[in-house]
């Protein structure tokens, strides 16, 4: 009994999901209510009449009292969850249990997120989004809703099943010989030559990854590149799931491949060396670029590949954060190309085009009109209004010379407008009289934006995404560097890392300054075991973690940097702790305490702890600031200064360069 709903303010459905039973409740309670010879009503119909009493209510007590209720119960124990972004309205609903309301908040933000990496800043303007979320034509519409529920049930199941989901970091495969290669591969071979190609149509290999199922195997950024926030890396993770689904039954090889391929020795350094793959024949040619592709895998291997070539449809436009020297640029456009290389193992890149430029400009005017909208709006007028950096004053020739480019347009009329109320003698300057005409402004560069990379329209007759051929053959290349290498890695995948301290039984520790995280396995499957086995005693002990890392983020959000409690057989400890960049650890001080209905704590919907590094960093000016967090669940029969013996070597050792010095 699920469902998540978006709704305007005037009541109207701009995207709904439900899960089976919940479709099937409404259809029996509004079906039951047609008179005779009268078929069901149309499902949008239902949902709209099923909320439009809540969505009224809720706009009303916004509109009268400038507050409204955010969550609430019925008497049949559902619980529905409200949050408002500007004039859209997400409605989140649970009713068999499964979820409560810090679940469902966090639902309702990260699908906020979703619709920011697919639309950018036309999420800024409510009047644009409406009309993206709900297209006119019924096709289109029922096409991207269904990419948006599918999404959603992607990113359900990985919240489900995933420690990397459950805590929101990244997870990277370890066995640092092969991820070195890898990224070495990435940067001097496959984008290297992909940049340098005639077929890429003005883009630029920005991102290159490797992912198995939804692990990192190598991460590679171009030198101009900015750096990938662990936000964004998350959700392209989540759609790359969504495009090609892990079904480890059948994507991974019988775990007994692990054991085949470790030589003697215990722990997670010691690896399986593969022979290298068969020569190529003597009429062949080696190169070592395009031309020569697969040159060196055997023709059997060639016809064991049963991987579909690319579909020139495969890129996706995403909207990803850029952080520049001359500062923060959100929603920039990207082509998002997601490569099957064979079931489980994925290569994605992430491509700059050629007018991204513009869609910089839009959010530096954008965010001029922003500032100052909201200094007008706190009674800020004349000079006061106008402070600070990318001003009215400062973007006011660039603005010019951007609009006369763009030729007679809507925004050059609320420009003109705009200009004639704040800059003329006798108009009314910078007071609450310019508010409307901000509004106006901002709404016209969100529609420039939309024009520019979300219409199909507005894109030039030649494609500007890699061709086909360059995307295939980029496809060979890495298939032919992991060919010995990929029965192993899909094993690796789901044995990442061991224990080796008696009484511990499961650990996560988290480096949220990179956002990247380090665990045991807990993935059952039926082919599949965890480290801890198969069985219910397997799934009692991943049912605890998930509630551990549940309990410790209520405390986290009181303010608390520590927890420790006994729970029956088991004793768990939760510890978060600042350092420096030399290790030292340094003090904890007063943690900020968040009401219940802020927003989730996490990496994905909302950086949680990029706003804690800078909270506690304000303490320690000059340092570079690092944050962890450790999570254990221990046998309730061992002694405590035991257990903390453990965590402070977990702390230490985890994070050591000489262990993973590519983490």
């Amino acid at each position: 009994m699920k469902c998540l709903l978006i709704a305007s303010e005037s009541a109207e459905v701009l995207f709904h999901w439900t899960d089976p039973e919940f479709q099937q409740n409404v259809q029996k309670q509004y079906g039951a209510s047609q008179e005779d010879g009268q078929g069901l009503p149309a499902f949008e119909d239902s949902i709209s009449t099923l909320f439009a009493p809540i969505i009224i209510s809720c706009i009303t007590m916004v509109d009268r009292l400038r507050d409204s209720y955010t969550s609430f119960t019925t008497e049949n124990h559902h619980i529905y969850v409200l949050h408002q972004f500007d004039e859209c309205l997400y409605i989140a609903v649970n009713g068999d249990g499964e979820e409560g309301e810090c679940d469902l908040r966090r639902k309702i933000y990260v699908v906020k997120k979703m619709t920011e990496v697919l639309f950018g800043m036309v999420t800024l303007s409510s009047n644009l989004l409406r009309k993206e979320l709900r297209p006119q034509d019924t096709e289109q519409r029922a096409r991207l809703w269904k990419h948006l529920q599918s999404l959603l049930q992607t990113y359900g199941h990985l919240r489900e099943n995933d420690q990397s989901f459950l805590v929101e970091a990244v997870e990277r495969l370890i066995h640092p010989t092969l991820c070195e290669q890898c990224i070495e591969f990435l940067e001097r071979r496959l984008v290297q030559q992909l940049n340098s190609s005639g077929e890429r149509a003005g883009e630029e290999v920005m991102h290159a990854f490797i992912l198995v199922h939804t692990k990192l195997l190598a991460f590679y950024s171009s030198r101009n590149a900015s750096s990938l926030s662990t936000s964004d890396l998350l959700v392209l993770i989540i759609m790359a799931q969504n495009m090609y689904p892990s079904n480890t039954d059948s994507d991974d090889p019988n775990p007994e491949v692990e054991n085949d391929r470790r030589t003697s020795g215990s722990g997670p350094e010691s690896f399986y060396t593969p022979e290298p793959s068969p020569p190529p024949d003597r009429g062949s040619s080696s190169s070592g670029g395009f031309c020569g592709r697969c040159c060196s895998m055997a023709e059997d291997s060639l016809q064991t590949l049963e991987v579909p070539p690319p579909d020139p449809s495969t890129p996706r436009r995403v909207f990803l954060e850029v952080s520049l020297k001359d500062g923060l640029y959100p929603m920039m456009p990207h082509s998002m190309y997601c490569l099957p290389l064979w079931p489980g193992i994925t290569l994605v890149l992430l491509t700059k085009i050629p007018t991204s430029a513009v869609a910089m400009s839009v959010y530096t005017f954008l965010e001029a009109f922003a500032k100052l909208e909201k200094r007008l709006s706190e009674g800020q007028e004349g000079s006061a209004a106008t402070r600070g950096q990318r001003t009215i004053h400062e973007v006011r020739g660039k603005l010019d010379k951007f609009i006369k480019a763009l030729g007679p347009t809507e925004i050059q009329v609320c420009w003109i407008e705009f200009k004639n109320l704040a800059f003329t003698r006798g108009g009314p300057g910078f007071s609450r009289h310019l508010i409307p005409s901000c509004k106006k402004m901002k709404t016209q560069l969100c529609a420039v934006y939309r024009q520019c990379f979300l219409l199909e329209s507005g894109s030039s007759s030649i494609p500007q995404r890699l061709s086909p051929g360059l995307q295939e053959r980029a496809q060979s290349m890495v298939q032919e560097k992991l060919m010995d290498w990929k029965d192993f890695l899909l094993v690796k995948s789901r044995r990442n890392i061991t224990m080796d301290f008696p009484g511990l039984i499961h650990f996560i520790c988290v480096d949220r300054s990179t956002g990247q995280m380090i665990a045991p396995s807990l993935n059952l499957t039926e082919r599949n075991t965890s480290e801890l086995g198969k069985g219910p005693l397997a799934q009692f002990i991943r049912r605890k973690v998930w509630t551990l890392v549940n309990t410790t983020r209520r405390y986290l959000q009181k303010g608390y940097s520590t927890v420790t409690f006994r729970d029956g057989d088991f004793y768990f400890c939760y510890f978060l702790w600042f350092e420096n960049e030399t290790g030292f650890k340094l003090e904890a001080g007063d943690l900020p305490v968040l009401s219940d209905d802020s927003a989730p704590i996490g990496m994905l919907a909302w950086d949680y702890y990029r706003k804690l590094l800078r909270y506690y960093s304000k303490s320690h000016q000059g340092e570079v600031v690092k944050c962890y967090e450790l999570l254990t669940v221990h046998l309730g029969v061992v002694p405590a200064e035991i257990i903390l013996q453990h965590c402070r070597q977990l702390a230490s050792k985890l994070w050591e360069p000489s262990r993973n010095p590519l983490l």
